[in-house]
């Protein structure tokens, strides 16, 4: 295949209709395609046009940069430049092929051509949509009139709108689009391998990939170095007219007393001066004298606080939202919201915009009046100014119900998930709409003897927009209730009764480690990437081993901290913040049309400080046992590295070097000395054995290895030697394993009793996704609170009687369209061991090298197939 033309071409990207075009379009003859991205947004758009309009999806995009050497055509495999995609050489040009995937979709939308008078290129309003219809016109080179249709919604309204005013192809976004990929190409291809040589081979690097863990590690070693203050306080639980409340002790003696945030987190000091730290004896000194006093009130302030509600979404916004009320990550979310915008239920979900056409306005007025009633309306539409983030994309509307009047949540027809996202984006729309809440904020001084206390409180004095919406709850009504905190009608001078005085004890916290809210939230405001490439940034860096999540925060591996710690010593430019960011603004500059992407890409790539002969030049400075190595603070006698499985910890022994396995499951800022020690010990000599299993003797530890701690029966002494090892359940800790627990965990599988209906084993039994029951491969999850021991034969026919639940809630990671034989709909969904595509009981994996964002219906229907007709291994027999 040659070359493909780059978008820094001069062509005339889209034709001009003809008066004839003109007519065929107001309802002449003639049919009309129309390609869109997905087949869940052409299915909704033939709802909408007539039998004139024939509508096909492209799958996203139909050419791309190599991903491969086999996609590197045969001309250009011996060109230096072969490997990146992009010929450097020569003015920074693409090579652009068309994956084997996509030649069937390219034929399909060339034969559909064949029958159509006009073309209409109807993807997204954005710049990889822009791209998108770029690479199509280059491809299908159509010889009837072409036009760009745009919409920002799904419904019917919308694309008849768009059909009347097309537009040509804008080649400015185009072109940012394409340096964004050639720098994304460039900076990956060019880091990622110096950090095989020098770390693992597999691991990766990007532009903005890398300065999020840069972000998380460093985040990581905040942890490590904080150390931990104590101090002590006094609450006082006072009652006036019936009502209880709480005060704090604020000062004593005149000092103020010291808090949290009086403490350097790095020394654990005092950083305040003239404050008084509290020990336990002071405290309870304080509790004696001042429970011998009156209380009495010193101070009273009430002042009125009016909260604006907040703007409605734009794609950072909502991400965060929902990661915080929903608990669902960036990708997840961002995956829903997809599918909710192709079938017409949202606007376009990538935008930076909290702009509201009049349209929505006037739904959201109706909907508050009928609803709530007049008293929750402004005068006046509210309009919120456009964020201006730091690289914004180009401006949309806001995330919002789509259509003239929004459908409500409870008539969208959606469950789960989609729905749970839907009401939380219709719930803040409506919202945006409404009057501030009224709140009336009290504090108050009461004094005993030397001891002043503080308490404050905060009534609601009118709901308005939190009727509709509050952040962090589903539910407003209960969320109003919870966020009171009333106060008695105090007067200065009163007293009140004390109920008690108890002393309590403080220490200062380590700063939180990220969650996917609030990286998301910090790169936003520093400019790194863009909004609509946050889901995948944070995907990608779970997926490659950088990042684990516990609950919802994200905890970096030994892998992020080492490549991190490279990075930032040898190539510290590209996981700078700063640079990354003006790297955005550039970007943005070649979307404006103020800037020419050759050149920019030429100052970043190519000179002596360019990144190319940056990385040449380091890689030579870097010792490889160096850089897969880390040493922690508090941790200085440990030396913590990585290898291809995984990290581990060594230690000098006896004038002997001794490395021991770090279970996965530990985070780097959790590991004490203690711990890393015990690793070590058992590494030398072996766990001590809690005791001998009864049935055959042989001793049982309590082990950790790579995976966690588990139970083993036996000694691994010999290279055929495989003891059996059973994972401890989740929650218990080893410390807490004695040998009964031990005797009953090495039982498991454990059989119960026979079936009477099947005549086959009822066990019980502990696997990857927790405890469960099970009987011919009927498998039944054992509940929460259920203790795995204490399932009877009973309780197990109890639960293998009840309907299985399926796992259908999870929403597909992606849907790929209508398989061919029966027209069921082939979808991506994330399994236990990784993606894999279904159609309807056929499960396939996907291969390696395919991912969620390659995989398409072309490549999944060879998969499907084989593993239909692939015949089921037979079980062996026992003897």
């Amino acid at each position: 295949m040659a070359k493909a033309k780059s978008a820094k071409s001069k062509s005339v990207p889209a034709k001009k209709s003809s008066a004839k075009a003109d007519a065929a379009f107001s309802g002449g003859p003639g049919k009309k395609l129309v390609i869109v991205e997905s087949p869940t947004k052409a299915k909704t758009i033939r709802k909408f046009l007539g039998k004139d309009f024939i509508v096909e999806s492209c799958m996203g995009h139909v050419r791309d940069l190599p991903r491969s050497a086999k996609e590197i055509p045969e001309k250009f495999k011996k060109k230096p430049w072969a490997t990146l995609g992009v010929n450097v050489e020569e003015h920074f040009e693409p090579l652009y092929t068309i994956p084997k995937d996509k030649l069937k979709v390219v034929k399909t939308l060339k034969d559909k051509m064949e029958e159509a008078q006009e073309l209409y290129l109807a993807t997204d309003e954005d710049r990889e949509g822009e791209s998108i219809s770029w690479h199509l016109s280059e491809v299908l080179k159509p010889k009837i009139p072409m036009k760009r249709m745009v919409f920002n919604e799904i419904t019917k309204e919308a694309i008849q709108k768009s059909l009347g005013d097309t537009r040509p192809i804008d080649l400015n976004l185009v072109r940012a689009q394409e340096a964004r990929r050639i720098l994304d190409r460039l900076v990956g291809y060019t880091i990622s391998p110096l950090i095989w040589k020098k770390v693992a081979y597999g691991l990766s690097a990007g532009r903005v990939q890398s300065v999020a863990v840069r972000l998380i590690a460093e985040r990581e070693l905040e942890r490590i170095r904080f150390k931990k203050a104590s101090y002590w306080g006094v609450s006082a639980y006072l009652k006036d007219q019936g009502i209880p409340f709480e005060g704090k002790l604020w000062s004593w003696k005149g000092q103020r007393i010291a808090s949290g945030k009086d403490f350097d987190g790095h020394t654990g000091k005092l950083a305040t001066a003239n404050v008084l730290v509290l020990d336990e004896t002071a405290a309870k000194d304080v509790e004696k004298k001042a429970s011998a006093q009156d209380f009495k009130v010193i101070e009273v302030d009430e002042k009125p606080v009016f909260r604006r509600p907040p703007a409605p979404f734009i794609t950072s916004s909502l991400q965060q939202e929902a990661n915080r009320k929903l608990g669902l990550g960036s990708r997840e979310t961002m995956q829903v919201a997809q599918k909710l915008y192709e079938n017409g239920l949202i606007t376009y979900m990538r935008t930076d915009s909290t702009f509201l056409s009049q349209e929505a306005i006037n739904a959201a007025r109706t909907w508050i009046q009928r609803e709530y009633g007049k008293e929750y309306l402004p005068e006046k539409p509210r309009v919120f100014d456009s964020k201006k983030v730091k690289g914004a994309q180009e401006a949309h509307e806001a995330i919002r119900p789509a259509g003239q009047e929004f459908i409500s949540p409870e008539e969208s027809g959606l469950s789960g998930t989609p729905l749970r996202l839907y009401e939380l984006i219709w719930k803040r729309t409506v919202a945006s709409q409404m009057v501030d809440s009224k709140q009336k904020q009290v504090s108050t001084r009461i004094q005993s003897g030397d001891a002043v206390f503080s308490a404050t409180g905060m009534t609601i004095e009118f709901p308005g927009f939190l009727r509709a919406y509050v952040e962090g709850s589903d539910d407003p009504d209960a969320e109003l209730q919870e966020r009171e905190v009333r106060l008695p009608a105090l007067q200065t001078g009163g007293k009140v009764g004390l109920e008690k005085l108890e002393p309590t004890s403080h220490e200062t916290k380590p700063p939180a480690r990220f969650t996917e809210a609030s990286l998301v939230q910090i790169m936003e405001k520093e400019g790194i990437g863009r909004p609509s490439t946050y889901a995948s940034i944070i995907g990608t860096i779970i997926d490659r081993g950088y990042v684990r999540k516990q609950g919802s925060a994200l905890v970096p591996t030994f892998t992020a901290l080492v490549v991190s710690q490279l990075l930032r010593e040898h190539l510290p430019q590209y996981v700078d913040l700063g640079f990354t960011s003006e790297m955005e603004r550039s970007l943005d500059t070649i979307a404006e049309g103020e800037l020419d992407s050759e050149s920019y890409l030429g100052s970043v790539y190519l000179g002596k400080t360019g990144l190319k002969s940056t990385v040449d030049g380091q890689e030579k400075k870097i010792d490889p046992e160096k850089a897969r190595e880390i040493q922690l603070e508090g941790l200085e006698k440990f030396s913590f590295r990585v290898g291809k499985y995984g990290a581990y910890v060594c230690m000098e022994r006896e004038g002997a070097e001794v490395c021991a396995s770090v279970p996965e499951s530990e985070s780097p800022a959790d590991i004490t000395p203690e711990t890393a020690e015990k690793w070590i010990e058992q590494k030398i000599h072996g766990a001590d054995a809690l005791g001998h299993d009864e049935k055959t003797g042989l001793p049982i530890y309590v082990l950790s290895g790579r995976y966690g701690p588990y139970v083993q029966l036996g000694d691994a002494s010999g290279d055929d030697a495989k003891p059996k090892r059973v994972s401890l359940p989740a929650g218990v800790q080893p410390e807490q394993v004695d040998l009964p627990m031990a005797m009953k965990l090495i039982e498991l599988p454990k059989v119960l009793g026979t079936h009477p209906g099947v005549g086959k084993p009822v066990q019980v039994g502990l696997g990857r996704f927790g405890p469960f029951v099970v009987c011919d491969g009927d498998y039944r999850s054992i509940p929460k609170g259920q203790s795995l021991f204490d399932v009877t034969f009973e309780i197990a026919m109890e639960m293998l009687a009840q309907p299985k639940k399926g796992r259908g809630r999870a929403a597909p990671l992606k849907e790929l369209g209508a398989h061919p034989d029966d027209k069921q709909v082939v979808n991506v969904m994330n399994g236990p061991y990784g993606p894999y595509v279904k159609w309807g009981k056929v499960n396939a994996s996907l291969p390696e090298g395919e991912t969620v964002e390659t995989i398409t219906l072309e490549k999944a229907l060879p998969l499907l197939a084989e593993k239909a007709d692939a015949p089921k291994a037979k079980k062996k027999r026992r003897a």
